[in-house]
């Protein structure tokens, strides 16, 4: 009998070790929260894709959209924690929706980091009518002649909501917010003047900069974006040093998966953006491949956790 035992017990500790060393041994769901053709889905496909050409199992891309992302959020929070369950994660569900409402799932204790692919920057624009020259003659603008002047969002807390406040906080701007829903009917509003200004991602916004509908005046990274060639920083060109704000797009699975199996994911995520076909895919999508390992990725969404936060308070935005 004690003999049974004894093998019973070290049964028990050898299997998941040999689960992890054998991983993957079966096809892989990546679930997308969002609808076909949003940009995380689109990014989320390109990763699927080439994942199952790394890993050597298919990697089915999911989609499982609704409440924002949430919901499909909230699958993987909830799946087991064996490493067969991913998640095309972005900023929206997993830092900003958290600090606005009420969730299912709390990100940093229910989902584990994998790796960021790369990061999408907002850009400063307004109608080509609009006067200023540069992004400090547009800041002097509008802060001298405060409530006079009126910003565009894709939705009351929506991240590009976000990227604009903090702009505006930075920039000491006083104008009047009118969220609209969607990006679309935002930027069209802005085209036209009816509205002044506001931020929006570099694949929302750059066609219209190209084809001379919108004036770009900055970009919201530290970095300049290779996707606005041209487009200066706020950083340097309106001199706020440090100013770095920008959507990311990566992957997460739920927590408590083993780190050997989250570090074979990561690896292949690394390959994955290695290959000049994913990144010339993402790039078209408006996504600047920056790729962080598991442990950067975990810093990285601590640091936007806080800076949003910051960012809803001193705002004071609320969804009703």
């Amino acid at each position: 009998m004690k003999r049974v035992l004894l093998f019973l017990a070290t049964a028990l500790l050898v299997c998941p070790a040999l689960a992890q060393q054998n991983y993957p041994n079966r096809p892989m769901r990546l679930v997308i929260p969002w609808p076909p053709g949003q940009a995380t889905d689109l990014v989320g496909r390109v990763i699927a894709q080439k994942l199952s050409d790394i890993l050597g199992y298919q990697v089915v891309a999911d989609n499982r959209a609704g409440a924002g992302g949430m919901i499909g959020t909230d699958i993987v929070a909830k799946a087991a924690p064996d490493g067969y369950t991913l998640l095309a994660a972005s900023s929206g569900p997993v830092t900003v929706a958290p600090l606005l409402q009420k969730t299912p799932y709390v990100s940093a204790r229910d989902l584990a980091p994998v790796a960021i692919a790369g990061f999408a920057a907002y850009v400063l624009v307004t109608a080509p009518s609009f006067p200023a020259r540069d992004i400090k003659e547009f800041i002097t603008l509008v802060k001298s002649n405060p409530g006079k002047y009126t910003y565009a969002s894709s939705g009351t807390g929506a991240a590009a909501h976000l990227a604009v406040e903090y702009f505006n906080s930075v920039a000491g701007i006083k104008a009047t917010h009118i969220p609209y829903k969607g990006s679309v009917p935002a930027l069209t509003d802005v085209i036209s003047a009816q509205v002044t200004y506001m931020t929006e991602t570099v694949s929302a916004t750059m066609p219209h900069v190209r084809s001379g509908k919108l004036k770009a005046y900055g970009v919201s990274t530290l970095k300049p974006s290779g996707l606005a060639e041209g487009v200066p920083t706020y950083a340097a060109a309106a001199d706020m040093p440090g100013f770095d704000f920008a959507a990311w797009i990566g992957v997460m699975v739920s927590a408590g998966t083993p780190t050997p199996i989250i570090d074979k994911i990561t690896a292949a995520v690394d390959k994955v953006l290695q290959t000049q076909d994913a990144r010339d895919k993402l790039g078209s999508v408006g996504l600047d491949v920056n790729y962080h390992r598991a442990e950067d990725m975990a810093r990285y969404l601590n640091k936007q956790s806080t800076q949003v936060a910051e960012i809803i308070k001193k705002a004071n935005i609320k969804i009703e």
